[in-house]
């Protein structure tokens, strides 16, 4: 199968269609990944690409096609920027790029923005290929989530652009069930739509996982980690509010890994609420180390912002957290609580509710090393059962391979 994979995002950024490219190519498919120039999440393109472009052309056996584009500053003009210049410059110099080249498939990987299906759909009709669309994220719903948007006509329009690309798609695969009752607004078509969650990321699904270093100086503490973005959605107000409630606990210690638009705002609030002593903000590790910090935790964070949106999303880091085999903590709704709460992995409360964190992290920290290890290892068997990476993609490999132009 000739694979082409549109992406906005790809390797050397840290993203799962890094895996999905992977094991594709390994599977001895030829993989061709169309992209742009890797800035995410620093908002400025990475100083080694730069100085080295050609170094980063292939990846695992797959070819990279990359364009141009604006950078994600820290701005949002110019993270708006960079979405459209993505989706002129792939759709326009992507398509001179790949000239002559033929594909059998399509696939599009959209975490956000949903601009990334304009590419694929012109290339879907130049090709004669057939289109594939992975949505993890639901525009217009997220931007309104959020408060990026708050214009109704604006908003109105972003949905008419979803049903734009929606409809010209063959197949659309979403991260959770609940996404299936969103995406039929947009699209009426229920039989192209197909269940297709995420997995853990390489070093996550090993039978056991090598410690670190860097959680050695709080060993004698409760260690809550979070890691991930850190940004509107993940609802740091709450998580601080929480740590506050929680601050005359020592014993507690919260430790933030990664980093994002909210991150400088809270820095600033650790200082304001005289946290220094219990929040550690530890900034962006590369991702082959996340499985030491994760087996040195005593539970992991998993937060959501109260929204209709996020209570149909599954955050991605619960898969790599089940994985792991370390129980969980999520503040919350919907459809990932329900996953945390089935796989009896840990506890949970209703999103935005500070005091219910605060009490569970009490409650989590009171629990036995062996109750905490069984949680762990409940929430192991869960995610073999459900998210396993070679039986989701078998299922896409299968997807891929019945999948048709529609109407032909």
């Amino acid at each position: 199968m000739r694979l082409l994979v549109v992406t906005q995002y790809f390797w050397p950024e840290n993203f799962r269609i890094n895996d999905l490219v992977h094991e594709m190519a390994n599977r001895g498919h030829s993989v061709t990944v169309l992209t742009g120039y890797p800035n995410y999440p620093d908002g400025q393109v990475f100083s080694d690409f730069k100085s080295a472009p050609g170094r980063f052309s292939s990846y695992m056996g797959a070819e990279i096609v990359r364009v141009p584009l604006v950078p994600r500053g820290k701005r949002a003009l110019s993270l708006l920027f960079n979405y459209i210049s993505f989706m002129l410059l792939g759709t326009m110099l992507g398509a001179w790029k790949l000239r002559g080249k033929k594909f059998d498939k399509i696939f599009v990987f959209e975490p956000s923005p949903i601009t990334v299906g304009i590419p694929a759909i012109f290339l879907r009709w130049i090709k004669k290929a057939p289109l594939a669309f992975w949505v993890l994220d639901l525009w217009p719903e997220s931007l309104r989530a959020v408060g990026v948007v708050k214009s109704e006509r604006l908003l109105n329009a972003v949905g008419y652009l979803v049903s734009f690309i929606y409809r010209r798609c063959d197949a659309i695969l979403v991260q959770s069930r609940s996404f299936v009752k969103n995406v039929t607004r947009y699209c009426s078509n229920v039989e192209k739509i197909h269940y297709f969650p995420s997995w853990a990321e390489d070093g996550f699904e090993g039978a056991s996982i090598s410690s670190g270093s860097e959680l050695n100086p709080f060993f004698s503490s409760f260690k809550l980690v979070f890691a991930g973005n850190i940004g509107e959605a993940q609802d740091f107000p709450a998580i601080l509010e929480a740590a506050t409630i929680l601050k005359d606990r020592p014993e507690i210690q919260w430790i933030l890994i990664g980093d994002g638009r909210a991150r400088v705002w809270v820095s600033d609030q650790v200082a304001q609420r005289g946290l220094s002593k219990s929040v550690h903000l530890l900034g962006r590790f590369d991702l082959e180390r996340m499985p030491a910090f994760f087996a040195d935790a005593d539970a992991l964070l998993v937060t959501l912002k109260r929204s209709d949106v996020f209570s149909m999303t599954i955050p991605g880091k619960v898969q790599s957290y089940l994985a792991a085999g370390r129980p969980i903590l999520g503040m919350l709704d919907g459809e990932g609580a329900e996953v945390i709460l089935e796989a009896k992995a840990g506890f949970v409360c209703q999103s935005g509710n500070a005091r219910g964190l605060a009490d569970n992290v009490l409650r989590m920290a009171s629990t036995s090393v062996v109750q905490r290890d069984e949680m762990g290892a409940a929430g192991r068997r869960h995610y073999l059962k459900n998210f396993e990476r070679t039986a989701l993609m078998n299922e896409l490999e299968q997807l891929l391979f019945n999948l048709r132009l529609e109407g032909r």
